[in-house]
């Protein structure tokens, strides 16, 4: 990492404070070895260093100091900290937040002030979390690239390629927690947002279980700019699984996820999601497998047959509809005044985005939501069920995506991708294609890294579990991280502008 100089800052050189995961960071605040302050000087200085990321929408230089100097007046007092005492992290800029815009990455809302904070985010500021920035992301969410051409976003850049995009829409907290300008962030994840950026970046990401709400919904939804009700939910994304069990913790208010024995382990390898791949991609997952068989997990050949047809038929009908109804209905809850759903149509910057907004304000798919909301989603939950009962699976095993990050296509979008040489695709379908049909049913879902390809690109390997198995779904994901190791971070030539 650039500027790693051995100066001691707080107890700690500079080096070693970007090198820290969230767990290890607040160890070291709580004890007194790192003060909040001197940590938040350094990210501070790391997010100026490669602000050519475009990782951030919006620094919060005075207020995260403020914070971090208020967590170490209390130590200084002897006062007990809270359990997350002088974390920063970096929050996707459509939750809201009280004190920082929360833009959605699009013009018309650059100036969005929210009257209160998103309630999962609350939970986590009053655990003593500092918000560092407000994260880059795909313009409104509609998009896995993070290709953001509105002129005050910009286009969010990969650490381990500047010239390839981070993902999306969650791209930004990727990038920033990849690049070491924060141990940890927040995305949100309706087809794949926060698995996606995780994967490209190297990162663990959880989407955690919405299922039809109620009770099934592992953290509130409220206060985050929405596409869709039924499908969108925050995620932690982080450098390690065991951060990610912390964030979730506090996030749920449930225990912090234990490592979880591999041995004995069952889960389903279905063709449909190892088809297609990119060859070098396949290369990473195979020897991953290999690891894992070595481990005495247990691999079932076993496809979930008809599921893709089922999710053409649900997932953009539910999306494009309820996005429809559900931003203006944010709008009002939360203060927005003289902002229509047609004044945010109108100023999107992005190719893609503009074609989605276009449906959105139309409602082109409302003819089709109700078959796809009461016919076929259904369907999907009952498939997935079927397939982890009856085949007694722990959860199901596939490429994050099957593509490596993809190169930034500044003209359009980064709309359109190669696969090993073929005909161009597009490149939103084929990198959520494993991702969406989990985001559509409301199963929770994690990606960790299963390696680099020879290129040095990060690949991602996630599995999908049954609804509620949350923590057991992170435990394994702990585990198996302890076996195939984490990647080592970009390197300051990497970093550098393309």
């Amino acid at each position: 990492m650039s500027g790693c100089a051995s100066t001691s800052l707080g107890g700690l050189s500079k080096a070693d404070q970007l090198g820290l995961t969230a767990s290890q960071a607040v160890e070291a605040i709580s004890t007194g070895r790192l003060s909040a302050e001197a940590y938040v000087t350094t990210l501070v200085a790391q997010a100026e260093e490669f602000s050519h990321l475009n990782s951030l929408i919006t620094l919060n230089k005075s207020g995260a100091l403020a914070a971090a100097k208020a967590v170490d007046a209390k130590r200084a007092r002897g006062e007990k900290l809270p359990p997350l005492a002088g974390l920063p992290i970096v929050v996707k800029d459509n939750i809201n937040t009280s004190d920082l815009p929360t833009t959605g990455g699009t013009l018309a809302l650059r100036e969005l002030r929210p009257t209160a904070n998103a309630p999962t985010l609350q939970k986590l500021l009053d655990a003593g979390v500092i918000v560092l920035g407000k994260a880059n992301m795909h313009e409104l969410a509609f998009g896995a690239t993070n290709t953001n051409l509105s002129a005050f976003a910009g286009i969010a850049r990969n650490p381990y390629d500047t010239a390839r995009v981070p993902g999306g829409s969650s791209g930004g907290t990727g990038a920033a927690v990849a690049a070491r300008i924060a141990p940890a962030g927040l995305g949100t994840d309706t087809g794949g947002s926060v698995r996606i950026p995780a994967s490209f970046c190297g990162l663990a990401g959880l989407r955690p279980s919405v299922g039809n709400g109620g009770p099934d919904r592992r953290y509130d939804g409220t206060g985050v700019l929405p596409i869709s009700h039924t499908r969108d939910t925050i995620g932690p994304i982080a450098r390690t699984m065991q951060d990610v069990a912390l964030l979730d913790a506090v996030m749920s208010g449930s225990p912090v996820a234990t490592p979880v024995p591999l041995s004995g382990l069952r889960l389903g390898v279905p063709a449909s999601f190892w088809s297609g791949m990119d060859l070098q991609v396949a290369a990473v997952m195979e020897r991953a497998k290999a690891r894992l068989l070595s481990a005495g997990i247990v691999l079932v050949d076993v496809d979930t047959v008809g599921l893709a047809e089922l999710n053409s038929k649900a997932a953009f009908p539910i999306a494009l509809h309820e996005a429809h109804e559900d931003i203006p209905k944010y709008l009002a809850a939360t203060g927005a005044k003289g902002i229509t759903l047609a004044d945010i149509g109108a100023k999107v910057a992005s190719p893609d985005v503009k074609g989605a907004m276009g449906a959105v304000m139309s409602d082109a798919a409302g003819a089709e939501y109700d078959a796809a909301i009461r016919i076929h989603r259904p369907r999907m939950q009952a498939l997935y069920a079927r397939y982890f009962a009856d085949n007694r699976l722990d959860g199901m095993i596939f490429p994050t995506t099957i593509v490596p990050a993809p190169v930034i296509d500044p003209v359009n979008g980064s709309s359109k991708i190669s696969v090993n040489g073929g005909a161009l695709v597009d490149t939103f379908g084929t990198t959520i294609r494993n991702t969406d049909p989990g985001s559509t049913t409301g199963i929770p879902g994690i990606t960790l890294p299963a390696g680099l390809t020879p290129a040095g690109l990060p690949v991602g390997l996630a599995i999908d579990g049954p609804i509620g198995s949350d923590r057991k779904l992170v435990g394994i994901g702990m585990s198996m991280e302890t076996l195939l190791g984490v990647l080592p971070p970009p390197t300051t030539s990497q970093m550098k502008p393309s």
